[in-house]
C-alpha cells in the first residue's frame, strides 16, 4: 500500500498538495484509485472532494498539463520528458506536453544574492564590473542575470533557484514509489512502463540541477566543433562562401558555443558567454539583416545530425528558443540542460535505420526496430508487414519530397500500435529530430532533411566500415572473449562446486505478485488475531468459573482483563476488515 511506502512523514504535505490539485483539475478518481485518499486519511489530512468542476470541463490532455504546470518545477520537467516519449503517448498528448513552459516569477534578490555570495566567494558585485539584480529570464529551476567582466566582456550568470533541491527530492521519492504501485497494481497503465520513465527523467533531472554537468557537457560538444567548416561537413560541400560571407566571416566558427568561465561555476552557479544575436523565433530579423535562410537551415541540420551520428553527444531540445543566428550565416547553441547520449553501437544501429527510411529498405528497417524492442511479447511478422507497408507507401517519391521526422513520428507510432516501446536512450534522438525538422523547416520550408542527411550517413557508413574501424571492433572483440575463456574454467568449477552442494539457486521474480504478496500477509496477520482472540474468550471463560482469586464487581477480575483485551482485539480486527476492503475497492477499476 502507498501508505506503508511513505516512510518519510515529510512527503506526507507534499502528497496532500498534489492531491489537493489532481482533484481541483478533476482527477479524485485517480486519487481513489491510487490510495493517496486512504493514505492521507491515516494521516489525520482531509481532502475536499468538492473541489473542480469547471476545470474538469477541459479535455484530459489539457487538465494534465495544467495540473502539472500548479504543481511545480518537478512535474513540469516531467512533462517535458514525457514530451520526448513519442513511442508510448498519442500526437494530442505529446503536443499537449510540449506545451509546458517553465517560465516562473524570479525568486526574491535577497536569497539569491545569499546563495551567490556562498558560491562565488564574495557578493556578485564585487566580483562583476555590473551586475544587473533583476534577471532577464526566471525559468522554474534557474534564472539568469546579466553581468560584465573587468575587461567589458559581457556574461550571462545562471542561478538555480535557491531551496529548490529539497522540494524536487522529495517529490522524485514520492515518484519513484507511485511508479511501482502502478506498475504492479493496474495491468492496464503496465505497458506506459512507468518505472524506466520515472528512472530516465530521476536522471535527466538531476543532471540539469547540475549546472557543472551541464557547462561540461556544452565544453564537449565545442571541443567536438572545432575547426568544424563547410568543406568538413559531407553536408554542405560548399567550394565557395556563400552570399552575405565574406573572408573575416568564414575564418570564425560556424557553430559558436557561449564560453564557460570555470573560475565562476559549479553546481548551483554557472557564467557563460552572453550571445549576441538574432534569437532562432524571430524569423523576420532573419531577413531584414540579409542572412541566407537556406544556409542556416543547412548548416543547423548537418550540426545537429553530426552531433548524434558522429559524436554521439547531442543537444536534445533544438527549438528555436535555444537557437541564435549571428552575421556570417553561423548559429550559436544555448542550453545544454538536456543533452542526449548514445554509444558507438547505438549510433551504428541509427544510421542503419535512416538510410533504409532514405532508401526504402523495409527489411533493414524492421530489424533495427525489433532489435530494439527487445523480446517482449511482439507478433514479429504482423509488424514487418506493417512495416512493408509503410515503406512501401514513399517508394518513387522523391527525396526532397521526404520528411523524416514524420516518417520517424509514424514509426514510433506503429510501435505504440503493437504495445513495444524504445529503449530509453532513443527517445531523446526522436524528440530532438522531429524537433530539428520543424525548426528548419521554419526557414526553409522546402528544406530537403533526407538529401541533405544521405552523404552524412553514407559517409559515416563507410568510416564504421573501414578497415581500421572493423580491426578496431574485432580486437575488443577478442580481448574481451579472451577474457571470457580465461576466467570460464573457473566460473565451470564453483558452478559445479556449488552443485555438488547442493547450492545452486534460481530466482525468479515477478513483480505484480508483490501485491499478491502483500494482501496475503495482512489476511494472515488478521487470522493470527483473530485465532488468538478465539483462545483469550475460550480462557476468559474458564476462568470466569473458578471462584478463588481477585475480583471486581463480583466477578474474577483476570476473566474480565482476558474479556476486555479480546474486546479490543476485536474491534482492531474489524477495523483493519474494514480498511483492507476500503482500499480494495479505491483500486478496483470502475466497471469491474
Amino acid at each position: 500500500m502507498l501508505w506503508q511506502a511513505m516512510t518519510a512523514a515529510r512527503d506526507l504535505g507534499r502528497l496532500h498538495e498534489i492531491a489537493s490539485i489532481l482533484i481541483r483539475h478533476g482527477f479524485g478518481d485517480v486519487v481513489r484509485r491510487l490510495g493517496f485518499a486512504h493514505a492521507l486519511e491515516r494521516a489525520g489530512r482531509a481532502l475536499h472532494w468538492s473541489e473542480g468542476t469547471e476545470l474538469a470541463q477541459l479535455e484530459p490532455q489539457a487538465s494534465v498539463r495544467r495540473a502539472m504546470e500548479e504543481m511545480g518545477p518537478t512535474f513540469v520537467k516531467l512533462g517535458q520528458i514525457l514530451a520526448t516519449r513519442v513511442d508510448l503517448f498519442d500526437p494530442e498528448w505529446i503536443a499537449e506536453f510540449s506545451k509546458l513552459q517553465d517560465s516562473t516569477p524570479a525568486s526574491p534578490y535577497s536569497a539569491v544574492h545569499q546563495q551567490l555570495t556562498e558560491d562565488l566567494g564574495a557578493p556578485p558585485e564585487e566580483i562583476f564590473a555590473a551586475f544587473e539584480p533583476e534577471p532577464f529570464a526566471a525559468g522554474s529551476i534557474a534564472q539568469v542575470h546579466l553581468a560584465r567582466l573587468e575587461d567589458g566582456t559581457e556574461v550571462v550568470v545562471k542561478v538555480r533557484r535557491p531551496g529548490i533541491r529539497v522540494g524536487v527530492e522529495a517529490d522524485l521519492r514520492w515518484l519513484s514509489r507511485l511508479a511501482e504501485l502502478i506498475e504492479t497494481s493496474n495491468s492496464e497503465l503496465r505497458h506506459f512502463h512507468w518505472q524506466e520513465v520515472v528512472a530516465q527523467f530521476t536522471q535527466s533531472l538531476r543532471r540539469e540541477l547540475d549546472f557543472g554537468a551541464e557547462c561540461r557537457h556544452a565544453e564537449r560538444v565545442a571541443s567536438n566543433f572545432a575547426g568544424y567548416s563547410d568543406e568538413a561537413s559531407p553536408v554542405l560541400p560548399l567550394a565557395h562562401p556563400p552570399v552575405g560571407e565574406d573572408e573575416s566571416s568564414s575564418l570564425l566558427p560556424l557553430i559558436v558555443i557561449p564560453k564557460v568561465y570555470w573560475q565562476w561555476t559549479g553546481e548551483r552557479v554557472c557564467v557563460q558567454e552572453y550571445i549576441r544575436g538574432i534569437p532562432g523565433r524571430d524569423v523576420a530579423a532573419v531577413d531584414r539583416t540579409g542572412l541566407d535562410r537556406k544556409i542556416l537551415a543547412r548548416r543547423g541540420v548537418g550540426a545537429v545530425i553530426k552531433m548524434i551520428l558522429v559524436d554521439g553527444l547531442f543537444h536534445a531540445d533544438p527549438h528555436p528558443g535555444n537557437l541564435f543566428y549571428l552575421p556570417g550565416n553561423r548559429i550559436a547553441f544555448i542550453d545544454f540542460g538536456m543533452i542526449g547520449l548514445l554509444g558507438e553501437a547505438r549510433r551504428g544501429e541509427l544510421i542503419h535505420l535512416l538510410l533504409g527510411l532514405v532508401q526504402y529498405d523495409s527489411a533493414a528497417v524492421a530489424d533495427v526496430l525489433l532489435d530494439w524492442t527487445g523480446e517482449g511479447d511482439v507478433n514479429e511478422e504482423a509488424l514487418k508487414t506493417e512495416i512493408q507497408l509503410f515503406v512501401d507507401q514513399y517508394l518513387g517519391v522523391p527525396l526532397k519530397q521526404l520528411k523524416l521526422g514524420s516518417m520517424l513520428a509514424d514509426l514510433v507510432a506503429i510501435l505504440r500500435g503493437h504495445r513495444l516501446h524504445l529503449p530509453p536512450d532513443l527517445a531523446l534522438f526522436f524528440k530532438a529530430f522531429i524537433t530539428l525538422e520543424g525548426t528548419g523547416r521554419e526557414l526553409d520550408p522546402e528544406l530537403d532533411i533526407a538529401g541533405e542527411a544521405l552523404p552524412l550517413l553514407r559517409d559515416a557508413m563507410a568510416i564504421r566500415y573501414a578497415p581500421a574501424a572493423m580491426a578496431k571492433r574485432g580486437w575488443r572483440t577478442a580481448i574481451e572473449l579472451a577474457g571470457l575463456l580465461s576466467n570460464l574454467p573457473r566460473d565451470l568449477s564453483r558452478l559445479l562446486r556449488s552443485a555438488r552442494r547442493g547450492k545452486v539457486d534460481i530466482h525468479i521474480e515477478v513483480a505484480h505478485l508483490k501485491h499478491v504478496g502483500d494482501q496475503l500477509d495482512g489476511a494472515v496477520n488478521r487470522l493470527v488475531v483473530g485465532i488468538v482472540v478465539a483462545a483469550v474468550i475460550v480462557g476468559s471463560s474458564v476462568v470466569m468459573a473458578v471462584s478463588t482469586g481477585p475480583t471486581l464487581w463480583g466477578l474474577p477480575f483476570f476473566s474480565l482483563l482476558g474479556f476486555a483485551c479480546a474486546t479490543i482485539g476485536a474491534i482492531w480486527l474489524l477495523s483493519a476488515i474494514s480498511r483492507a476492503n476500503k482500499a480494495d475497492r479505491e483500486r478496483k477499476p470502475r466497471g469491474d
